[in-house]
């Protein structure tokens, strides 16, 4: 006899269903398992029979029992196939109706007593689920809040296997299980950090607010203790709300990697990414034997934060060069290929020097100076369109009893910011802020007037401003005019957008 039962699992960040057919035949018994299953589903057999034994169910030691899991051509890997395999085996047997299983998706890890446990990747598959016409989704209360996050699909949470044949047989009634998304959203949508907690640097938080509202990637050259860290940690407090499409994107990246927090099911702020300088380029980027993603895509939609530039392997920064251009990294290995999503905005920290204190700065020439940067290779550096130098903090700062402006009053500009920019773009595939546009797009968006090209090839002159600054200014200076709410880019916005080219200077420490 031949019975079916639906479960999924996942590829990249994307679900598929997996079909899994149970053969039982009279003979010597012998559990086989075919479709390509790795080690750890391989093991299911032993947590599948003492989990149906100890739960009180028949176990057909005198049966041959083949499981296909199909598509047969996908490796599969993971705990989650207990669950399906147990209950074919049980329709297969009798013990639950076939028919009871055709419309519910079923995913889980069994232990040997029968306890039903979580398993990661449950928001892709949810919602593959109700891609594909599933009714409900059947697995642990452990994944139910992160499956009840996708509308129109029913999500039964269950603790053990006999309650669960209990429901599918109609001995029990087990009612949908709910949450309420936006008072999630409303609960979790605030962050701890705040712009309001920063003393002083006014200069550089102006820097931060343009580069969150053109999607600028931005660098700060400074001291140690100047605060660098303590700014790029609150950027994401001012980069405009998640919407919902976002929040399931990037909770998705987090879910397959099985970073979901049970108490908080789906993404609800930025999120901020920090790896160390001693990374390595998989890490970074992603990959390994089971191609899993890296720091990157974890902060999709969000930040990702490089502290110590510097001191990053250069294999490891040059990794990031296609990411940062294209907002997706495809990995490859010998039998799979998958893509991840990294839009993210890059927020780099160095020091000028190894230097400690402005004292120290002045032991270092200017070739050791130089020699320090040359470790970023240009091409990164043609990424990055702000670069600003963060001083150290004056005391008179430090010790003033006035609190800085808040993170909620500067996102609210950034917001009405990005918004002008998206109607801008709203015929351009790929293009939503100002840091993504291409040159021809500079040239229709970024128009100046004769008073702005006089200033600007002052400032490419006396400063020793490079080539690469030419396009970089000008579209962080549309950035600065959209802050203002202007159709045209002034002097003004000029200006300021010069500030924020300090390695292309020649004299910029």
């Amino acid at each position: 006899m031949i019975s079916e039962v639906f479960t999924a699992a996942t590829l990249g960040v994307e679900g598929y269903i997996v079909r899994v057919e149970t053969h039982l035949e009279a003979g010597m018994h012998n559990f086989y398992m075919v479709g390509l299953p790795d080690n750890t589903v391989k093991e299911s057999r032993n947590r599948v029979s003492a989990a149906m034994k100890n739960s009180g169910f028949f176990f057909p030691i005198t049966k041959k029992i083949t499981i296909n899991l199909a598509p047969a051509d996908i490796k599969k890997e993971g705990s989650g196939y207990d669950l399906p395999i147990a209950l074919g085996i049980l329709s297969g047997t009798g013990q639950v109706k076939p028919d009871l299983t055709k419309d519910i998706l079923f995913i889980g890890e069994l232990s040997l007593d029968g306890k039903l446990r979580g398993v990661p990747g449950i928001l892709p598959i949810a919602l593959e689920a109700k891609k594909r016409k599933f009714k409900g989704i059947l697995l642990s209360k452990e994944n139910a809040d992160e499956a009840a996050v996708v509308d129109g699909l029913d999500v039964y949470p269950f603790d053990d296997l006999k309650s669960i044949v209990d429901f599918l047989n109609g001995n029990i009634v087990v009612k949908p299980y709910k949450i309420n998304l936006e008072e999630l959203f409303n609960k979790h949508k605030n962050y701890e950090l705040d712009f309001a907690d920063v003393k002083g640097q006014a200069e550089v938080k102006r820097a931060m607010e343009v580069a969150a509202a053109g999607g600028h990637n931005i660098l700060m050259i400074g001291l140690p203790g100047s605060g660098k860290t303590m700014l790029a940690k609150r950027l994401p407090s001012i980069l405009p709300p998640l919407t919902l499409k976002e929040a399931l994107e990037t909770t998705k990246i987090h879910s397959v990697a099985g970073l979901v927090n049970k108490d908080t099911p789906i993404i609800f702020t930025r999120p901020f990414a920090a790896p160390h300088h001693t990374a390595s380029d998989i890490a970074i980027v992603g990959g390994g034997t089971n191609a899993k993603p890296g720091e990157i895509s974890f902060a999709h939609n969000g930040v990702l934060f490089l502290d110590e530039l510097t001191e990053f392997k250069k294999n490891v920064l040059e990794v990031l060069r296609q990411p940062l251009e294209d907002k997706v990294i495809t990995i490859s290995r010998a039998k799979i290929t998958v893509k991840y999503p990294c839009n993210f905005m890059l927020v780099a920290a160095m020091n000028p020097t190894p230097a400690a204190t402005a004292k120290e700065i002045e032991m270092y020439s200017d070739y050791e100076i130089q020699k320090n940067l040359s470790k970023i290779s240009g091409p990164i550096l043609d990424r990055i369109d702000i670069h600003i130098v963060v001083n150290p903090v004056k005391y008179s700062d430090l010790s003033t009893k006035q609190e800085g402006e808040k993170s909620e009053v500067i996102r609210e500009r950034v917001t009405r910011a990005r918004e002008i920019q998206l109607a801008r773009f709203s015929s351009y595939e790929g293009v939503y802020c100002n840091a993504n546009m291409s040159t021809k797009l500079i040239k229709n968006y970024c128009k100046i007037d004769s008073a702005c090209e006089d200033l600007l090839k002052t400032a490419m002159t006396k400063l020793g401003l490079s080539a690469r600054a030419y396009d970089k200014i000008l579209k962080v200076s549309r950035t600065i005019a959209d802050l203002e709410g202007s159709e045209n880019i002034t002097t003004a916005h000029i200006s300021e957008a010069i500030q924020y080219r300090s390695l292309d200077r020649s004299n910029w420490f």
